[in-house]
């Protein structure tokens, strides 16, 4: 199968256009059409990764860090990462990442972070992208409307939060005169004439704007259907970034710290806490390098705060204003392998697709604690 089949499916629960601005998610290297067997999935794609990858011939790299954070400047082969480029492109494997979008997804990284400390009630911690709503209508001769309709909610149109496939529709005449140039089975040129459609109607979620008009054009005789598409004030879906939730019962500083150890499989952590003994119940995540986020997560009620990559003096301002913050590191994203596996094994079943996948076996921390 393509690598673009199983793209097309995966953007649906994280799109691209749900990352936040720079962020160079999607491909990274080879070709959405490209034909791929077996898929490897990791949190960083390192030169160790990508011989993995050859080892045991995935010819698709399914990241969470993009490989090209920043443009190569060249491509000398003496330099390590130019060199991985090579080896990528000579064994003709594609690599696609998925960073900010799976962040901000629901059920995805931040979630599944939220999860593996066992937090209830979570709400998002940092709104981030509005998928707007729309209204699509389309017009149809009644004898193609089921074609229509069903090629409509086939592709996602009318999900709502407890209903799929929701549409409405109703009669209406079409009146017009047929100019020269004009379809003859349409009427005489010049003469008027009318004719009896359907209006079909449904919400449609931006992200799959486009896929569900295409749906619609390919099942429409002749392929240019008469569509309207009106934009919803009170529509659309908020992305957040990170999750505050509610621990099943209070702990002191020192023994949050010490469950984080233990969630995240680190021998060691940051912490930045005056009282080790404070209680705390209400906590705040957000996966990667969340620091600067620490005022926002204190404001929404938080007691606590999970986050990587904590600086110098974002760990001074966290002291002053008496937070308490854990920083684990920025690996235990990790979380996101056996997750992503697992939900690329449902798509394989659900779709009938035949690849293998397989986790990446190797530790990409860079960091050791001695």
């Amino acid at each position: 199968m393509k690598v673009k089949e199983l793209i097309d499916r995966f953007e649906q629960f994280a799109p691209k256009a749900i990352a936040e601005p720079k962020d160079p998610v999607g491909l990274q290297l080879g070709s959405l059409d490209a034909e791929f067997h077996h898929v490897l999935v990791t949190l960083d794609v390192r030169p160790e990764v990508v011989q993995e990858a050859i080892e045991i011939g995935a010819d698709l790299i399914f990241s969470h860090h993009p490989v090209m954070f920043r443009p190569a400047k060249n491509l000398d082969l003496s330099d390590p990462q130019n060199q991985m480029y090579a080896d990528i492109l000579s064994h003709h494997i594609t690599v696609y990442s998925a960073h900010t979008n799976l962040d901000s997804a629901d059920g995805g990284m931040n979630d599944w972070l939220a999860d593996a400390l066992k937090l209830s009630d979570t709400t998002g911690l940092w709104d981030g992208v509005v998928d707007p709503q729309y209204m699509l209508t389309v017009r149809v001769q009644p004898m193609y409307a089921d074609a229509v309709r069903l090629a409509m909610v086939g592709a996602g149109a009318g999900d709502l939060d407890r209903y799929a496939g929701a549409s409405f529709e109703w009669n209406g005449t079409t009146w017009y005169t047929p100019l020269e140039g004009a379809d003859p089975e349409l009427g005489p040129v010049g003469e008027r004439n009318h004719v009896d459609e359907l209006s079909i109607q449904a919400r449609v979620q931006g992200n799959q704007l486009a896929k569900i008009t295409q749906a619609v054009s390919e099942v429409y005789p002749g392929g240019h259907p008469a569509l309207e598409v009106l934009p919803l004030k009170n529509g659309g879906h908020q992305y957040s970034m990170g999750r505050i939730g509610t621990l099943a019962q209070s702990m002191t500083v020192r023994e949050f710290a010490d469950y984080c150890k233990t969630v995240f499989q680190v021998p060691g952590l940051r912490l930045v806490a005056r009282d080790l003994d404070k209680p705390v119940q209400r906590v705040a995540v957000l996966g990667g390098d969340g620091g600067k986020f620490f005022k926002l997560a204190q404001s929404k009620g938080a007691d606590i705060y999970v986050t990587g990559d904590v600086y110098y003096h974002t760990g001074h301002d966290m002291l002053a204003a008496n937070f308490p913050v854990v920083d684990p590191g920025h690996h235990i994203e990790s979380i996101c392998k056996p997750k992503l596996a697992e939900l690329f094994g449902k798509l394989r079943i659900e779709n009938r697709w035949d690849f293998e996948i397989s986790v990446s076996q190797l530790n990409t921390d860079p960091f050791t604690f001695i």
